[in-house]
């Protein structure tokens, strides 16, 4: 049914613009030979075709995912298009064109390698996002939380309402420093902010000395003799240690757990 063509599209790198390229290639009844998000400026031989963001054929295509193939599909797609593969956005249309051919009957083509490669990029991703919700360090700065973190998959809108509803009485700000994007808790409402640039503020000297009594009881409760670096490597990642208060540069090595001193003296 789809013939294979050597065109990119360009899109805007919204979901939204994904969609209206799924829809584009079903009214060109074309497989584009990429999918890719900006201005298609990068050097190519293929023809660059760009793909307006249109609500409406975006609104037909996501309406027609659940109906004509699955609940699951339209969950699966969702979560790919927050993953980190170059080649994303053509797995996902390759996806999708497939689906609506076979129906239901995808979501158990396990051995396709279209089908294969979408759902171990999504079992990636939400992996990664469970680990951050145990990994993820936040810092008080006069009442408000912060945290960053460096993840491979966009995982924020993946975490964000785990910590709203943990959470619901505080006010917070999750920045994703690889991505560029955050999630804003705020007077119970929750937001998500793309392209923005953040530095954590500096600490205060009370949030310092709490930073260390929670080095402290980290320290106090490790057993010497059962240390095993390669297990906790593999428990807790090293590319996560970066943001993780217990793991910070130079963390006491005193198994005493300090106290907090009064900040009068």
């Amino acid at each position: 049914m789809f013939n294979g063509r050597d065109v990119i599209y360009c899109y805007d790198g919204s979901f939204e613009g994904l969609l209206c390229c799924v829809f584009e290639s079903f009214c060109r009844k074309e497989l584009p030979a990429g999918v890719t998000a900006g201005e298609g400026e990068q050097i190519s031989f293929s023809e660059i075709l760009h793909i307006d963001t249109d609500p409406e054929k975006a609104r037909r295509v996501a309406a027609a995912i659940p109906k004509k193939i699955s609940p699951q599909a339209a969950d699966l797609v969702r979560t790919a298009f927050l993953t980190f593969g170059e080649n994303k956005d053509l797995l996902i249309l390759t996806y999708l064109q497939k689906g609506f051919q076979t129906g239901k009957a995808i979501d158990n083509m396990l051995a396709d390698d279209t089908v294969n490669a979408i759902n171990q990029a999504v079992l990636h991703c939400t992996n990664e996002a469970h680990k951050l919700k145990g990994f993820l360090r936040f810092s008080d700065f006069n009442g408000y939380l912060a945290a960053v973190i460096e993840p491979k998959n966009k995982v924020i809108p993946l975490i964000a309402g785990h910590f709203a509803d943990r959470m619901r009485n505080e006010n917070f700000l999750i920045y994703d420093k690889s991505h560029r994007m955050a999630a804003v808790y705020w007077s119970y409402r929750l937001e998500f902010i793309e392209n923005i640039d953040f530095e954590m503020p500096a600490a205060s000297t009370e949030e310092e000395r709490y930073r260390e009594l929670w080095r402290g009881f980290y320290n106090a409760i490790g057993i010497e003799e059962r240390e095993n670096p390669r297990c906790r490597m593999n428990m807790m990642p090293k590319r996560y240690w970066n943001n993780m208060t217990e793991m910070a540069e130079n963390p006491p090595q005193d198994r005493s757990i300090p106290t907090l001193a009064d900040p009068n003296t």
